[in-house]
């Protein structure tokens, strides 16, 4: 049945706030687990650091660090809420093809998105702080290593992110592909460049070492390969 204007309007407003609910409850929940998300995140330093300490250097580093955990919990458990109303908003209005493209796009961006974040976190953060430590320990300089809580959890939460968005690649060449900008043979002429600009991209996005920016530059290489295998001839 076709919505009149004020229909779609209210409509939109009704999502919104059943988002926005969603999004104050989670941070309710959020601001209640933070404790166990700060053990949580903090447990790949305290894998590879014996004797590990990381400081509050100001009064208010508590505070601030657990409502950011909370707004994480919140925005990890919104926005798969926000998209599935988006698609519900959106759908009636598409064609069926239209769906049939749309709607994998819809499924696999926040599936992708944890998987890249899983990597960084399980097999990423335990090499680059095991490297990070063992380059502070070998200072001949009788140096004490005490990072504080509220810089790991920026630096870790901000890598997170990184990985993330980087494992959205296959999606954004495939969407390219179906939308007529990007042909396959186009993408596939232009692999050494990709490559390239890959290995660019992960030098920019993560720390100043080798390791961290190999280990996002050659799954990222991988993903762009499997995109070319969805992608469409003309």
């Amino acid at each position: 049945m076709k919505m009149t204007l004020m229909q779609h309007f209210s409509e939109l407003r009704r999502r919104l706030l059943w988002t926005m609910l969603v999004f104050v409850f989670s941070f309710g929940l959020g601001w209640i687990l933070s404790p166990y998300v700060e053990l949580f995140l903090t447990r790949p330093l305290m894998n590879v650091w014996n004797d590990a300490a990381l400081l509050y250097t100001g009064l208010s580093d508590g505070l601030m660090i657990q409502f950011s955990l909370a707004t994480l919990v919140a925005m990890i458990i919104t926005i798969p809420v926000l998209m599935w109303h988006i698609w519900a908003y959106v759908a009636p209005g598409l064609h069926k093809n239209e769906k049939q493209f749309l709607l994998p796009i819809f499924l696999l961006s926040p599936i992708l998105f944890f998987v890249g974040a899983a990597f960084a976190f399980y097999i990423l953060f335990p090499i680059v702080f095991k490297f990070f430590i063992d380059i502070s320990n070998s200072e001949t300089l009788p140096i004490v290593l005490f990072p504080s809580i509220k810089g790991y959890l920026a630096f870790a939460i901000g890598l997170l992110k990184v990985f993330g968005v980087a494992f959205q690649l296959p999606l954004v060449f495939v969407l390219l592909n179906r939308a007529g900008v990007l042909s396959k043979e186009t993408a596939q002429r232009s692999r050494k460049y990709v490559i390239v600009m890959i290995f660019v991209m992960a030098a920019v996005l993560t720390p100043p070492d080798i390791v961290s920016q190999v280990l996002l530059a050659v799954p990222m290489w991988l993903l762009f390969e499997i995109s070319l295998f969805f992608m469409k001839r003309d």
